[in-house]
């Protein structure tokens, strides 16, 4: 049974909560603004700069919260994936104590941040076919187990997990379960963000990276129960997203109709891609994919990686990845960056 009380370290539970900002509150209300020690000239870059940003991102939140579907206060903005994956191992792991799952072959940042926060890593690979290994999960789990991560569709993999799997893990495991969506948005299967009310041990991440095409921004989202949430905005520190993030954020999500259309256009790219790379003798297997890239498994990855380098050409070397033997990772691009890929692979043959 999950009790959020039980898992929250101590040092934790007795932070205070933070307070509300009257700036922030009645921020519409207040023409002369003497209470940041800010400059007041203005700003070399935009003339509302020099002001500290919305630091409850209210406005943003609102926004954010119409389009998926969520309450405000299930919401958590981040500077990245990143900072919410830290976070987490800081609230609720206990250095040198805790563990972690991870099914790799997956995203490195859960290892790194386990490592940064001394959390012992319990690793249990996906199946040959890229799917949970649900009894090896069962067998590492302990009272000590208080985070698994996975990322669905999975990185560098490209697959969803079955959900029924995932399902099965949040009815049974008493620690948070995170699910990282990065590339929902590319995926025939939808988000687990509607199972947030029946799943209190549920934290989902999204990013505005890939889809939003904002990854120079570095916003992503979290969304969790209410008690979660309060969490986060406990140790988070007090300006974690940026004036000029906030702002061209909420641009960017009156033209969610641009979004749409490029993920389907990506999506459409997608499947002519692996279709014509299936057609390339040196093309041993194209994994299906529900992200915004392909992994593929070359007859001389090396040879082929160093060669479309030579021609401009930059994808990911997976070959040393656990699973992905031989295997490169192709991104996604546009048509014409698409089509001048398979030109140079056509004239290796």
């Amino acid at each position: 049974m999950f009790n959020i009380d039980t898992l929250l370290r101590n040092n934790i539970k007795n932070l205070p909560s933070p307070s509300s900002s009257v700036r922030d509150e009645l921020k519409e209300k207040i023409e002369i603004f003497l209470d940041g020690n800010e400059n007041p000239f203005g700003s070399p870059l935009n003339e509302r700069f020099n002001r500290y940003p919305d630091s409850s991102q209210s406005e943003l939140k609102e926004k954010i919260s119409h389009i998926k579907g969520v309450p405000s206060e299930n919401i958590f903005l981040g500077n990245g994936s990143d900072e919410a994956i830290d976070m987490l191992y800081r609230a609720f792991c206990h250095p040198g104590k805790d563990s972690v799952i991870l099914t790799p072959p997956t995203s490195g940042m859960y290892e790194k941040a386990a490592i940064l926060n001394d959390v012992f890593i319990k690793r249990v690979p996906l199946t040959p076919a890229f799917q949970l290994d649900l009894e090896s999960i069962s067998e590492v789990v302990t009272e000590n187990t208080k985070l698994i991560f996975l990322c669905s569709p999975n990185y560098p993999t490209g697959n969803a997990l079955h959900r029924e799997d995932v399902e099965l893990i949040l009815n049974n495991f008493s620690g948070l379960l995170v699910i990282d969506e990065a590339f929902i948005n590319y995926s025939r299967h939808r988000s687990f963000i509607p199972e947030l009310l029946e799943y209190p041990n549920l934290v989902i991440l999204q990013t505005f990276s890939k889809a939003w095409g904002m990854a120079g921004l570095r916003l992503a989202m979290a969304f969790a129960s209410g008690d979660i949430i309060s969490v986060f905005n406990k140790i988070r520190q007090s300006h974690n997203i940026n004036a000029a993030t906030q702002e061209y954020a909420l641009k960017a999500l009156d033209n969610i109709g641009d979004v749409n259309a490029w993920t389907k256009e990506t999506v459409a790219e997608r499947e002519k891609m692996a279709g014509a790379l299936k057609q390339l003798p040196f093309v041993l297997h194209v994994f299906p994919s529900d992200a915004n890239f392909l992994l593929v498994k070359f007859s001389e990855p090396k040879i082929i990686f160093d060669q479309l380098l030579g021609k401009g050409i930059i994808i990911r070397d997976c070959s040393a990845v656990l699973l992905c033997e031989d295997c490169l990772q192709i991104t996604i691009g546009t048509v014409e960056e698409n089509n001048k890929l398979l030109e140079a692979l056509r004239g290796f043959i």
